[in-house]
């Protein structure tokens, strides 16, 4: 949430900061700002509500501000409505002290009303202004340098922030604070950036510091120094960021989200090759012993969103193979049921961003209680893979648009291969049928290549219910799994009401819904449960809906009941979601399209959600 951009270097800060935001914008769009500084030259803070484009406008493209050490954010509102006085960054009354902020700080009011009582007044709703002045309370206090003031206020804030400061009386410093928020460090040739994410500073630099949790980093040009919360300087290895800067760009493409659904095909195989060396699976970042899988008595797949419908989906594959029981739980629901677990449990957290907050959450939850924990994330160095027992790493490279394509098919192919390799070890399938899944998934790329070469017949359905005002999904099994990713990419981005539903909860109460014209898509890619499926399509058919379905290639025979059919190719059920799923992003993609939306920033939705 929110997207935070710094530099310090030779060049004038304000165009890099612009384009840094530009980069960052899917992370919050509600309103932006800069504070750039020239030297001892007093700070210039120019701040927008709305899109960015009207904060390039009102600083004619960054030119019209002149410094070369500068701070810029693009905000999700949390605390305080959309507006330019909420915007950050944020100042005391006499500019000496200039922060932004990602994150809540939960003691927010608290700390407010001892900072009303202390004289100090406030200009915004907002809890990054009370965060800065907590700050400017310490520094002038007891004439604290900025080390120690920052140091003393994170002692006292309560929540997660990624903070950044610039000082008066430190012209070309800036000095940074993190916790539980994402933040990272690029230097480059005397030059040095900072970013919540990598794809602001990629074009400029891939070598990388990861800021850590109760840390501080005093920030120059070309140098960084980093300390922890008691002011004791720590040392920190460069990371080195894989993915190239055009990975990061659209590539012709009208939308970020339609370059990375054409994009999942490479995604899968970079991450399959990376997994699968020589015909066996090689799980480089996970330390289980093949005695330790053995031992597995249960797994709790623990993810939020998206990476929650893999797990839904990962249930099934992961209890068919290797005959481990799965419990799947929401991130934001997992603490608070107060969860059985034991050293024999393995929690999986799957995580795009590695930096979710609710699941992070749940993996202190789980490691507090004992469990092993495993991380399968995007981002090298992210909080979560630093802090699981194990991680297993995606390669999908930046994903820019909100709703999530590559990420989520490549988490699902990790998610089979460990399914695969458990099952192995654990004696329940051969080598010969776990050479046959591999091939099966190893071929998967070629077979999405086939789905997204028939995009235009989803095109043309997407216009004729570009007006829906209901969709319902229906499916059983692996396909009610299906379903459900298909209609929340349908309600994130085209904003129409969706639900996935098991077919067979139809009777129990949703079937009243279905009225003439409503458009309903069954998912039919499992043979074991087809004839109910269809059983269940010719039900909501019989009460006036239309019906789309999606099926196999030669498998099934559907065109008799569905009004429309789109078909993907066959390959073992256990992996259909891989291919179906694509057929489904395209077409909420094209119904946006149709309604003419913004796809890659829908309304109230951020990339990353990294607050509660």
């Amino acid at each position: 949430m929110c997207g935070i951009v710094g530099y310090i270097g030779p060049k004038q800060a304000a165009p890099i900061l612009l384009d840094g935001l530009s980069r960052l914008e899917y992370r919050g769009y509600d309103s932006a700002g800069l504070a750039v500084r020239d030297g001892e030259a007093e700070p210039a803070i120019v701040k927008a509500k709305g899109r960015l484009k009207i904060l390039e406008e009102k600083t004619n493209g960054g030119h019209a501000m002149i410094g070369t050490c500068g701070i810029g954010h693009t905000r999700w509102a949390t605390h305080g409505e959309p507006s330019e006085g909420n915007a950050h960054p944020h100042c005391t009354d006499d500019r000496s002290i200039i922060g932004v902020h990602n994150g809540i700080i939960e003691n927010y009011q608290e700390l407010k009303e001892k900072l009303l009582r202390k004289g100090y007044t406030f200009m915004s709703q907002t809890d990054t202004e009370v965060a800065v002045k907590l700050v400017d309370y310490y520094y002038k206090k007891d004439k604290m340098g900025p080390l120690e003031a920052i140091a003393h206020s994170m002692m006292r804030i309560r929540g997660s922030y990624a903070l950044v400061l610039m000082f008066r009386d430190f012209p070309g410093e800036l000095f940074a604070a993190r916790k539980d928020s994402p933040m990272i460090i690029g230097v480059e040739d005397g030059e040095t950036y900072l970013a919540s994410d990598v794809p602001a500073i990629l074009r400029y630099t891939r070598n990388v510091y990861y800021i850590g949790n109760s840390e501080i980093a005093r920030i120059s040009a070309g140098n960084v120094a980093f300390y922890n919360i008691d002011q004791e300087e720590i040392s920190k290895e460069l990371t080195e960021i894989k993915w190239d800067a055009e990975s990061a760009e659209k590539g012709g493409f009208e939308h970020f989200m339609m370059k990375e659904i054409h994009e999942q095909p490479k995604a899968i195989l970079d991450t399959y090759n990376s997994i699968v060396k020589n015909g066996e699976i090689v799980l480089e970042g996970i330390s289980l012993s093949e005695e330790e899988i053995k031992g597995i008595s249960d797994i709790n797949i623990v993810a939020c969103g998206s990476a929650y419908h893999i797990g839904i989906s990962l249930q099934y594959v992961i209890e068919k193979l290797a005959r481990i029981p799965v419990r799947v739980e929401l991130g934001s629901e997992f603490r608070y049921r107060n969860p059985i677990l034991s050293s024999s449990t393995l929690v999986i957290v799957i995580s795009q961003s590695g930096e979710t907050a609710d699941s992070l959450a749940a993996l202190r939850e789980a490691k507090d209680k004992g469990a092993r924990t495993l991380g399968i994330v995007n981002v090298i160095g992210s909080t979560i893979a630093r802090e699981a027992d194990d991680v297993l790493y995606t390669l999908a490279g930046p994903e820019i648009a909100v709703a999530t394509t590559k990420a989520y098919s490549t988490q699902l192919i990790a998610g089979y291969l460990l399914a695969i390799k458990f099952a192995f070890v654990r004696g329940l399938i051969t080598k010969e049928q776990m050479d046959k899944y591999l091939d099966d998934i190893a071929q998967l790329p070629d077979k999405i290549t086939r789905v997204l070469e028939d995009k235009e017949r989803i095109q043309w359905f997407a216009s004729k219910f570009s007006h829906a005002r209901n969709i319902f999904f229906i499916g059983r099994g692996i396909d009610y799994a299906i379903c459900l990713e298909g209609s929340l990419k349908m309600k994130e981005i085209s904003y129409i009401h969706s639900e996935g539903y098991a077919a067979g909860e139809l009777k129990h109460g949703t079937i009243s819904l279905i009225e003439d014209g409503t458009l309903v898509i069954g998912v039919v890619t499992q043979p074991d449960l087809y004839e109910k499926t269809v059983s269940n399509m010719v039900e909501v058919k019989s009460r006036g809906a239309y019906l789309m379905g999606l099926t196999t290639y030669g498998q099934y025979n559907i065109e008799d009941t569905a009004n429309f059919t789109v078909y993907v190719p066959k390959t073992d059920p256990l992996f259909a979601n891989s291919l179906a799923i694509v057929s489904l992003q395209l077409l909420a993609y094209y119904i946006s399209v149709a309604k003419g939306l913004d796809v890659d920033k829908p309304r109230n939705l951020a990339k990353s959600v990294t607050v509660e």
